[in-house]
This record gives C-alpha cells, structure tokens and sequence, in this order.
C-alpha cells in the first residue's frame, strides 16, 4: 500500500509529475492485472522505467505512432483492459483529437489519457511541446472526464481514483521536476470536488494544476495588503463542482480563476459561463496564457512571459480591483475581464 507522508510527497516533488505517475502504476499493477501502461516512445519520460522491468507484460510501447496507440487502446479496453495511455499532452489531444473523440468520447470506452508536460513543461523545445489549448479541446467533447492534479501527491491520487471508474478521462500533468508541494500529508480526494486550502474573505482565487501553488503564493502578497483570501483547488475541470461557484458568487467581492493555460476555452471559460448564467454575480478574472505562443526557454520563463507568477497575479488583482472600484454601481456586478 502506497503510504502518503511528507517525506514521500517530498521525493515525489524532486521526481515531477511523470516520476509520481510511476509510482502510482507500480502501485496500480499490484492491485489490478488488466491496468496496462501504453506510451509512445516515451516510458523514461512517463516515469515507467521501473514499471518496464517489473510488469514488462503490462507495458505497451507503441514508438513515435500517438494516433495508433490511442486506437489500440479502444481496442484494449474493449477486451477488458485498463488502458493508461502516456503521450506528451499537445500529442494526447491536438494530435489524437480523432482517436480521442471517437474512442473515448463517442464510443465511451475507459481509457485514461494522460498529458505528460501540459502547459510549458516541455516549452523548451518549443511551441510543438507546449500544450496551452488541450482544456479546451477535452472539454469540449462529450464523456470526458478532465483533470489537472494540482501536485506531485495529488497526481497519485488522481491515478488511483480514475483507475476505479469507467468514464474516460483526460488527466492534464502540469508543473517540471522539483514541483512544489501542496500536501504533506494524506488528504480525502474525490474527483468532481474542489479542495479548499485556504481561507479568506473578500477574493476567492479559484486554481487548477500549477497554478494552485502560484496562487496560495499570491495569497500571501495580497494578505500583506491587507486583502484577505480564499484558495480552492479545482482539480475536476470537468464535470465542474458547481457548489464552490455558487458559493463564491454570493460570499466574496470577486471571483479570480488563475490557470497554466489559454485564457481562452479552458478551466476560467468555463466558470465564467457558469457564472453569467447567475445574473447577478460579483466582477470576474480570468488570468491565464494569453493569446500567443511565449518564447523558448525555462519552465519559469514562460510563465512570466505569460504573467502566471505568484506576483504578478497578485499585480493582476489589485489593478482589476482599483478599476473594478472605479466603476458605477450599477455596472460593477458584471465585471469579466481576461489577462
């Protein structure tokens, strides 16, 4: 039995999401003979070397052919199989989108997708790695259960909770090696529930993936501000926990959605949708990748380039809040604007 402890959510950490997807396999295979591993030439980088020598029988390794994996995965599954498909995410999704829709969406058949360095993990080697739009693409499709864990702990316990249900699912791994640490210790995990991490006020930062740590972070900025805070980690995109949105609509002054993707189509879209059908509602921010594709470089210099960093939202927020506060009354309440 995997044990969750702080000193396994610290090697987790230094490993990266792809290493905690590993641990969870090896931990999957033990309980389950039908769970097979498929990657496309990639099992060092899915974390799976370990699982290759200890289940060879249980990994598939379909070289650089995404498309065809994602097929003989519809096929796996029809025979029973539990199929966790391993790609980089701007391969799963854009790459696989025909597959993906008929297979898992149209055909309803359970296999677990996962998007390996979505967002700009992989942003090194360029715009072809970096996955920015798969949110919205997965989403879009009927069936698909889509998910975004928001660290090295959580990935774990995603994998092992999808690998009970029979609902296709897409799972969105953000966030390099030496990820930082949301959870320390073992928690409840429900997939379609948010997790409230801290409490506030008068702002209620809503966050998925990555973003969830960035975002306590700019909690602590705005806090010295004298603003107080709430941080929900909403790892179910998809189906969305609407009882946090109702919530935050009527107990907080503002609602912020802060995520490691485009500002357009993904987890902020989404509950800005859900939020106008409320009427009424307090101003709303959306801040994500913007419109464009950043430069090459470091994990951390994408993320600048696109203004995902702790300070930056916090920037983000009180520049929103002093024009929000410039407003009339009567137009304040439909405030929406996306950064």
């Amino acid at each position: 039995m995997i044990e969750f402890s702080a000193r396994n959510a610290r090697v987790w950490s230094r490993l990266g999401p792809s290493g905690a997807l590993g641990a969870a396999a090896l931990e999957l295979a033990k309980i389950n003979p039908n769970i097979l591993m498929l990657t496309a030439d990639l099992c060092f980088f899915s974390g799976l070397e370990r699982f290759k020598k200890e289940y060879q029988d249980q990994l598939y390794n379909f070289g650089i052919a995404e498309q065809n994996m994602v097929g003989a995965a519809g096929g796996l599954a029809k025979e029973g199989f539990l199929p966790f498909v391993t790609t980089y995410a701007s391969f799963a999704t854009s790459r696989c989108a025909d597959q993906v829709r008929v297979n898992m969406s149209y055909m309803k058949l359970p296999i677990k997708l996962i998007g390996l360095t979505a967002g700009f993990a992989a942003g090194i080697l360029g715009a072809t790695h970096m996955s920015i739009e798969d949110e919205a693409l997965m989403c879009a499709l009927p069936n698909i259960v889509v998910i975004s864990p928001a660290d090295c702990m959580e990935v774990i316990k995603c994998i092992l909770a999808v690998s009970e249900t029979k609902d296709p699912t897409y799972i969105r791994l953000t966030g390099p090696v030496n990820t930082p640490i949301i959870y320390q210790e073992d928690y409840s995990y429900e997939i379609g529930k948010a997790i409230e991490l801290e409490f506030g006020k008068e702002i209620c930062l809503i966050a998925a993936g990555s973003m969830v740590y960035e975002s306590l972070e700019a909690t602590k900025l705005l806090k010295k501000e004298g603003i107080s805070c709430s941080v929900f980690n909403m790892h179910t995109i998809k189906p969305l926990d609407t009882k946090v949105i109702d919530q935050a609509i009527h107990n907080y002054s503002m609602i912020v959605v802060v995520e490691e993707h485009s500002v357009y189509g993904g987890l902020g879209s989404i509950i800005a949708e859900y939020v106008a059908k409320k009427g009424t509602h307090p101003p709303f921010l959306n801040i994500g990748i913007p419109d464009f594709f950043p430069k090459s470089g470091s994990y951390r210099y994408q993320l600048e380039q696109s203004g995902l960093i702790a300070n930056q939202i916090k920037d983000k927020i009180l520049q929103f809040r002093k024009e929000d506060e410039k407003m009339d009354n009567q137009f304040r309440g439909g405030t929406f604007q996306l950064i």
